[in-house]
């Protein structure tokens, strides 16, 4: 959690999009799951991403993806983010369909 809080305050002051992989959130949702302490409802406003996030896909085992993904889907909105499936197209196509969606 520490390194994505790093990462979110080297790009403070960039302009134009920023993309994170496996930011703030993933972390918490993670140490949440292994520990049990509710951690996910301190990160409140103050460490907020844009409100569309994007899911690819996972690089895990399959069980261990899909517990993975069923978290992050009930997470992610529960904080008020709407999560957007990247379609299984080609990176160019996936990439315009980002910048599009985050455009529109």
């Amino acid at each position: 959690m520490r390194i994505a809080l790093a990462d979110r305050a080297a790009v403070g002051a960039l302009d134009g999009w920023v993309f994170f992989d496996r930011g703030l959130i993933d972390a918490a949702a993670a140490l949440e799951h292994m520990t049990g302490k509710p951690v996910l409802t301190a990160l409140g406003p103050a460490n907020r991403y844009h409100q569309r996030v994007f899911d690819p896909e996972r690089r895990h085992g399959l069980d261990v993806a899909l517990a993975e993904y069923s978290r992050l889907l009930e997470t992610y909105p529960s904080l008020g983010y709407k999560v957007l499936i990247l379609p299984k197209v080609g990176v160019s196509e996936r990439a315009d369909f980002v910048l599009n969606t985050l455009e529109a």
